[in-house]
């Protein structure tokens, strides 16, 4: 019998993946799946900073170089706030119900599906599919398997599909992440005697300086991308003097600030800018900077996309995958069954429907780079 998206996407459902989690039980499962249709398998594993071991699979079938590879995840959000059993899915007026739904055990399911449905002797070159860990929270798995995939590195694949929920919409490109951590120090001391330094006087100019900062990238186009919605970058800063009482001068006071960097937006520029007034301020700072995520629109691949999608235009997303870490390996789309307003909500469901469309999306795509 045919291996069943709906089925598949129920079993990865029934294993708690979240991130704070192993995900060993369900990498299990994935494997012996994968092995059981006649993948090869590439097991790669890490202890993360909990000290729970997390795993990534690749899974190959075919032979030689080029071809397809999909990556999808494991983890998920944590299952908190929901009014029934995230564990236990349900099937309801066409809607497959579960924590990772659509965010991404459906999507990865039909990845599987399709890859396993296309007879091997038919095949040209070889296509994967690739579940990393960890990707809810800093991409440690795809970090891993582009760093170390010995599958992936051999088939040099020719395109790549990251099977997030896009409504089943090419995705040419999302932006970026870049935080900061801005931290002042002082002394404290009983306002009574006077001898206190407050770190919250110490970091105020700088604060000042964001504050015209944030005016000017909301205005200025030059910080800005028209292909995105918004076209903003979305600088945001938060801070913390630890709840200290009004008698106390705080000894320490942490600023932190984040925005989404797009392509051509000067946002190298912008870090340059506020580390440099951090320092300028005596204030400590370290940051770091994830690039955005950009695919040419006449790309092979997203025009792939779109003839087997049947899609009028390829899109950009605001949020971010895996592809920070993987766009490094091929060029690549991000492609899915699903809508991300369901991720990481009370009652997130996936369309069965659009879940076996995907199957046959994907089906499409390994025929034009892999048979």
């Amino acid at each position: 019998m045919p291996l069943d998206v709906v089925q598949l996407t129920r079993d990865l459902i029934s294993y708690p993946s979240e991130s704070f989690r192993s995900n060993v039980a369900i990498s299990d499962y994935l494997e012996a799946t994968l092995q059981e249709l006649g993948f090869v398998t590439e097991w790669l594993e890490y202890t993360d900073d909990q000290g729970e071991r997390k795993v990534s699979l690749v899974g190959q079938r075919g032979q030689g170089t080029g071809g397809l590879a999909f990556f999808s995840h494991t983890d998920t959000v944590p299952g908190v706030g929901w009014s029934r059993d995230p564990f236990a899915p349900v099937e309801e007026e066409g809607r497959l119900i579960g924590l990772g739904s659509a965010d991404m055990k459906g999507p990865g399911a039909a990845t599987v599906v399709a890859a396993a449905s296309v007879p091997e002797s038919e095949l040209r070159h070889p296509v994967l599919v690739v579940f990393t860990a960890d990707e809810e929270i800093g991409g440690g798995g795809a970090k891993q398997v582009a760093a170390e995939s010995r599958l992936l590195r051999d088939a040099q694949s020719a395109a790549g599909i990251v099977a997030e929920p896009t409504r089943l919409i090419p995705v040419y490109a999302h932006k970026g992440g870049a935080q900061f951590i801005v931290t002042a120090h002082g002394v404290a001391a009983h306002t009574s005697t006077d001898r206190g330094i407050s770190a919250n006087f110490l970091i105020i100019p700088f604060l000042a300086e964001m504050a015209e900062l944030a005016k000017t990238l909301k205005s200025d186009p030059r910080h800005q991308n028209a292909e995105f919605d918004p076209p903003t970058n979305g600088f945001n800063l938060v801070i913390n003097d630890g709840g200290v009482p009004t008698n106390i001068t705080p000894s320490k006071t942490v600023c932190r600030l984040g925005f989404r960097p797009m392509p051509g937006d000067r946002s190298d520029e912008l870090v340059a800018y506020i580390r440099s007034r951090a320092e300028a301020h005596g204030l400590e700072i370290t940051w770091r900077k994830l690039d955005p995520f950009y695919t040419p629109r006449d790309s092979e691949i997203v025009q792939a996309a779109l003839a087997a999608t049947g899609a009028e235009r390829a899109m950009t997303v605001p949020f971010g995958t895996d592809a920070f870490f993987l766009k490094t390996l091929c060029p690549m789309v991000v492609l899915g069954p699903g809508n991300i307003a369901q991720a990481h909500t009370d009652g997130e469901w996936i369309e069965v429907a659009q879940l076996r469309e995907a199957v046959a999306v994907y089906q499409q795509l390994i025929q034009r780079f892999c048979m």
